[in-house]
């Protein structure tokens, strides 16, 4: 099984309290959100933090599609409610476009 890995940032809004809440609730995974993940093609997933600063490495099947995940997640309604909830924990970053959390990351260097 060929793979692609994804590296991306978030933020979170700059407040212990809530950044310990969001911290909690990625303990306890909803079982609905670890299988939508899982149906669109990702292999595996981990997020690091930071202070305020999420990172994520997405192994991705080939073929994975970030458009295709968009539309099964849009049409998943407990994805919508995990969303609408990490939201309430998260920050547009500037440069994201309307809509956006999650950015890709640029790769400027590999040894």
């Amino acid at each position: 099984m060929e793979t692609k890995t994804h590296y991306l940032f978030c933020d979170l809004k700059d407040d212990d309290h809530l950044i310990a809440e969001y911290k909690a609730y990625h303990q306890n995974v909803w079982p609905e959100i670890l299988k939508s993940i899982k149906d669109s093609g990702i292999v595996n997933m981990e997020i690091y933090n930071k202070g305020n600063r999420l990172f994520m490495v997405m192994e991705v099947m080939n073929g994975f599609s970030f458009e295709r995940k968009a539309d099964m997640d849009a049409n998943n309604p407990k994805v919508q409610e995990w969303e609408i909830l990490m939201w309430s924990y998260q920050q547009k970053v500037p440069m994201a476009k309307e809509g956006e959390k999650w950015l890709l990351l640029d790769r400027i260097f590999k040894l």
